[in-house]
């Protein structure tokens, strides 16, 4: 079984020292699923809601998160990203799907960056349309792929 590399051997919590290891490119991928109201979804395709572009204003939520997830999240590396990049699709009629693809190219991984930026982008949909929708859902924040680094690549299996 791994062991949790933010702990020392006394359980203290600790940042990985990843000095010793070699930049190379990395890459992440994640999704969010929003659950809404049909109507609301209508709202948030044809750009009714009077806050704005849903969709595009999450999308700049998501990117900006991206780029603070060190700020966030205790044990994060700070990361020098190269490129964030957020779509969204609608897997139903009552769904928005939020996938982030996050770069860089450093000596530590990008997951963390692209589940933050799903999660805040998803965030954001619902803050903005709470009033239209109080009870939306966020739901499958997860990994889909990550490549780079010693520990290979990943997929999501699809099933």
């Amino acid at each position: 079984m791994p062991t949790l590399s933010h702990f020392d051997e006394s359980g203290a919590s600790r940042m990985v020292d990843v000095g010793a290891k070699g930049e190379t490119a990395r890459v992440a991928r994640a999704s969010a699923l929003v659950r809404m109201k049909p109507e609301t979804l209508t709202l948030i395709r044809d750009k009714k809601l009077s806050k704005g572009d849903v969709l595009e204003v999450a999308r700049l939520a998501g990117i900006m998160a991206a780029k603070k997830t060190a700020d966030l999240i205790p044990l994060c590396h700070p990361l020098p990203l190269t490129s964030v990049k957020l779509d969204f699709t609608f897997p139903a009629d009552d769904a928005v799907r939020i996938e982030a693809a996050v770069s860089v190219f450093a000596r530590t991984g990008v997951e963390m960056e692209a589940l933050t930026a799903v999660t805040v982008a998803a965030l954001t949909v619902y803050d903005m349309c709470k009033a239209a929708d109080r009870a939306m859902t966020i739901e499958a924040v997860r990994l889909e792929e990550k490549d780079g680094g010693q520990s290979g690549h990943f997929v999501r299996d699809p099933s």
